[in-house]
C-alpha cells in the first residue's frame, strides 16, 4: 500500500455522514498515546466540511481514511490545523503528510497572511510541520485566544499547563509565519541573482524603471518571459 492507493480532497458537505467516524477515531488515538486532544462532536466536524474548511482522504475502495480540519483564532490572524487522524488500517502509507500537505495549502488559500500554528507531542507530525516551513516557537508566540486554550483542558496534560501558566507543557509548539517565510524567499532570490551578474543588472534596470513609473514589480513574470 502506498500514497497512490488514496484520494486526498477538500471535503464536501455530503462528506458529513462520516464525521461520527472519525470523531471516534480521535478519541481512540489519543487515548491510545496517553495525550488528551481538543473533543470536537460530529456535528462540530460535519460544519467544517460544509464550509469546506476540511480535507478528508479516502482508499479507492472508498473506505474513509484520514481527516483534518482548521480552526481561525484571533479573529484570522492564526490558523490551526487540528484534529490529523489516519485511520489504524491505512497508517504507514504517508498519508498522514499529504493530508498535512492538502491542508495547509488550504489553509494558506482561505487565509494567506495568517500564521499557522500547532500544537504536538508527536515526533512524526513535528517533522512533517518542519518540511511544511514550520519553526519550533515558544507558547507567548501563539494566539492567547482563551477559547483555543480551552481545548486543551481535555488533555490529560493540562494541569501542567496550568502550572506552568500556559508558558510551555508537553507539546512543542510549532509556528509558520507568512511574513518570515516571505523574507526568506526574497532574501534566497537576491542571493541567487548575485550569482548571476547579467541577470542581476537586468533585474536591477527594471526595477530601477518600475520605481520611476511606480508601478508594482512582477518580478518572475518580466524576468523569465
Amino acid at each position: 500500500m502506498n500514497i497512490n492507493d488514496f484520494i486526498v480532497q477538500v471535503a464536501l458537505p455530503e462528506h458529513r455522514v462520516f464525521a461520527e467516524e472519525i470523531c471516534e477515531e480521535m478519541a481512540e488515538s489519543a487515548k491510545a498515546r496517553g495525550t488528551g486532544i481538543a473533543k470536537r462532536s460530529p456535528e462540530y466536524v460535519a460544519g467544517k466540511m460544509i464550509d469546506g474548511k476540511a480535507v478528508i482522504a479516502f482508499h479507492h475502495d472508498g473506505s474513509w481514511a484520514g481527516f483534518c480540519y482548521i480552526e481561525t483564532w484571533s479573529h484570522g490572524q492564526f490558523v490551526a490545523n487540528s484534529g490529523l487522524i489516519v485511520s489504524p488500517k491505512f497508517r504507514k502509507a504517508g498519508l498522514a503528510h499529504a493530508i498535512k500537505e492538502k491542508i495547509f495549502e488550504l489553509s494558506r488559500m482561505k487565509y494567506p497572511k495568517a500564521k499557522i500554528f500547532g500544537l504536538t507531542t508527536g515526533l512524526a507530525v513535528m517533522k512533517i510541520n518542519s518540511d511544511l516551513g514550520y519553526e519550533p516557537v515558544t507558547y507567548s508566540e501563539l494566539t492567547q485566544d482563551e477559547d483555543f486554550w480551552k481545548g486543551c483542558q481535555s488533555c490529560v496534560n493540562f494541569e501542567i499547563l496550568k502550572m506552568k501558566e500556559r508558558k510551555n507543557c508537553m507539546c512543542t509548539a510549532m509556528l509558520y509565519d507568512p511574513a518570515t517565510q516571505k523574507h526568506d524567499v526574497a532574501k534566497k532570490f537576491a542571493e541567487e541573482l548575485q550569482k548571476k551578474p547579467k541577470l542581476y543588472e537586468r533585474f536591477m534596470q527594471i526595477k530601477q524603471k518600475m520605481i520611476i513609473k511606480k508601478k508594482p514589480l512582477i518580478l518572475f513574470s518580466l524576468l523569465f518571459k
